[in-house]
């Protein structure tokens, strides 16, 4: 099973969702603004993916929060996404123990079609 996990107002969230329905694939999704992944997820998402691939830096939250000044390290990064979820970069795609993040729709052909 893919799970999607994101927000439904995020544009590159909802292109990954109207690729998958365009592809007749069916995916779970998982919204940030409801529920918080575990840390032990979290843990698991760093090792098969880059915390800096992870962590968006480029967002809202990560500006209005100012973590800029903070200057994380990669454990600061994971304890951040462990408590504030809108700090993921989206979507974040888990499937058959692989992860993508992102949307990359020639990535998404070559790997789902």
């Amino acid at each position: 099973m893919i799970t999607v996990y994101g927000i439904k107002t995020c544009g590159s969230v909802q292109k990954a969702l109207k690729f998958f329905k365009e592809n007749n694939i069916e995916v779970d999704f998982f919204d940030f603004k409801k529920e918080t992944p575990s840390a032990q997820k979290v843990k698991i998402w760093s090792q098969k993916a880059d915390i800096n691939i992870l962590f968006n830096s480029k967002g809202t939250k990560y500006k209005t929060l100012q973590l800029k000044e903070l200057n994380l390290d990669a454990n600061g990064k994971y304890e951040w996404l462990c408590k504030e979820p809108m700090l993921f970069k989206r979507p974040v795609i888990e499937f058959d123990d692989k992860l993508i993040v992102a949307f990359d729709e020639e990535l998404y052909k070559k790997t789902f079609l």
